[in-house]
């Protein structure tokens, strides 16, 4: 039995292409990317500026606000960089060594020309 949707029942073809887009959205959102989520967030926010700037939208804005919005990608572009900056410094500031590891993988490595040097391979 097909589901009632406003008081009418859909037809197989349309309750089919409706499953079929939930499907794939839902897949698109699995394998989306970092990137392509990024690329897709600075598309609306570019096209955004973009409608606000020009007009497209038909809203007078305020001279102080327009004043604001011209500049603003150079503001946001500024304000990532920083953002990256600080990321990358704090990540390296706060970088521990594996001691411990490092003496695993040397005394593996010992291991390793000892092995050797029994087979008869000269370093």
């Amino acid at each position: 039995m097909l589901p009632l949707v406003g008081g009418r029942r859909l037809n197989l073809v349309r309750f089919s292409f409706l499953l079929l887009r939930g499907a794939l959205l839902s897949f698109l959102a699995v394998i989306m990317t970092k990137l392509a989520q990024w690329l897709w967030g600075l598309a609306i926010l570019g096209s955004t500026w973009a409608a606000l700037t020009t007009g497209a939208l038909g809203l007078e804005l305020p001279l102080s606000c327009q004043e604001v919005l011209w500049p603003l990608p150079a503001y946001l572009l500024v304000s990532a960089g920083c953002y990256a900056l600080g990321t990358v410094g704090y990540r390296v500031a706060t970088f521990h060594d594996c001691e411990d590891a490092a003496r695993e993988l040397q005394s593996q490595i010992q291991e390793a020309r000892a092995d050797l040097a029994r087979r008869g391979l000269r370093f």
